[in-house]
């Protein structure tokens, strides 16, 4: 079967040139780039150290940055801010944009609001604030999602422009688009990365919400490949619902002859354990099954504790499911 691609996400714990080369070692393919959470002139030294790590390890490697795009997110918090369950807060006690704000005023009672991909848990249960259903720690530029609630926003902001203009310069690969409601959302950002020069570059769209879900059909004529973004997409449903509608986007792809990426929790326990839960491994194999072209870790290389390990299990859990698969 053909090679599945082993991406991790560029951060803090794996922003060294040493810890990147071991990475390479144990089969990394590419990184991804959050530019909701940093600059490409900004992370210029850790593109560097992943361009020289790639090249001292003989890989050509991709570079994908992912977009802000229409996805919400809080402000900068002055220091983490704990909440628990009980808790009633006002809207300004947390750095929500003027958009969430505003859905926030018009959302009916009993609107739930989804903090840091749903680990945080607030309710509207009357005009004046909000009241915390299922606390934690929550910190700067935290993702917010209302399930169910449409919030109107264009597919490019201002700054992923900019970034789309410098994507040249920092030898970026492939654009992941975020929260992809229609083709019009890939359109606008085909025709931004022609006119920057970028033709080249491949268009990943992020299936996050019921949006991107039932236009899927749409969206895969005007993607290079479609990316199951399960963080977000598992706040727009049941999470019970996430496995079958994992299921269908695969299907779609395969039907269609379009690539995919499978990402989110692939390996969390990995943040702070240097071995993952049964459950994990399993999830790595049948994503490999089900067909997946390339699958990607987010904050276990970003941030975690055990970032050459995390690469590890990843690829050597890939190797064994297109063994298996090569053997059926």
């Amino acid at each position: 079967m053909k090679h599945v691609k082993i991406f991790g996400t560029l951060g803090p714990a794996c922003a060294d040139q040493k810890t990147l080369l071991r990475m390479f070692s144990h089969g990394l393919d590419g990184m991804r780039l959050n530019l909701s959470h940093t600059a490409l002139e900004d992370a210029a030294d850790m593109i560097e150290a992943f361009f020289s790590a790639a090249d001292a390890a003989n890989v050509k490697p991709e570079l994908l940055i992912d977009m802000q795009g229409p996805e919400l997110r809080i402000g900068t918090l002055d220091a983490p801010l704990s909440l628990f369950a009980g808790d009633r807060i006002g809207e300004t006690s947390i750095p929500f944009s003027d958009a969430v704000c505003g859905a926030l005023r018009d959302a009916p009672i009993g609107q739930e609001i989804l903090l840091d991909d749903g680990k945080i848990l607030l309710i509207k249960e009357d005009p004046r604030g909000l009241t915390v259903r299922r606390g934690g720690v929550l910190e700067s530029r935290k993702s917010v999602a209302l399930p169910g609630y449409s919030i109107p926003s264009p597919a490019l902001t201002e700054t992923d422009l900019l970034h789309i203009r410098m994507a040249k310069r920092y030898g970026v690969t492939a654009l992941m688009q975020p929260f992809v409601r229609s083709k019009a959302d890939l359109i606008d950002v085909r025709r931004a990365l022609e006119e920057a020069g970028c033709a080249h570059i491949r268009l990943f769209a992020k299936i996050e919400s019921s949006d991107g879900l039932n236009r899927l059909h749409e969206l895969l004529p005007h993607c290079d490949e479609i990316v199951i973004a399960r963080g977000d997409l598992g706040n727009a449903m049941p999470l019970w619902k996430l496995p079958a509608a994992q299921k269908r986007i695969a299907a779609a792809c395969r039907a269609a002859g379009r690539r995919f990426t499978v990402v989110t929790q692939m390996l969390d326990s990995m943040t702070h354990r240097p071995v993952p839960t049964r459950a994990e491994v399993s999830d790595i194999f049948n994503a490999v099954l089900d067909g997946a072209a390339s699958v990607m870790v987010t904050g276990e290389t970003a941030a975690g504790e055990y970032p050459v390990e995390t690469i590890r299990y990843l690829a050597e859990t890939v190797r064994e499911a297109e063994a298996f698969s090569d053997r059926a």
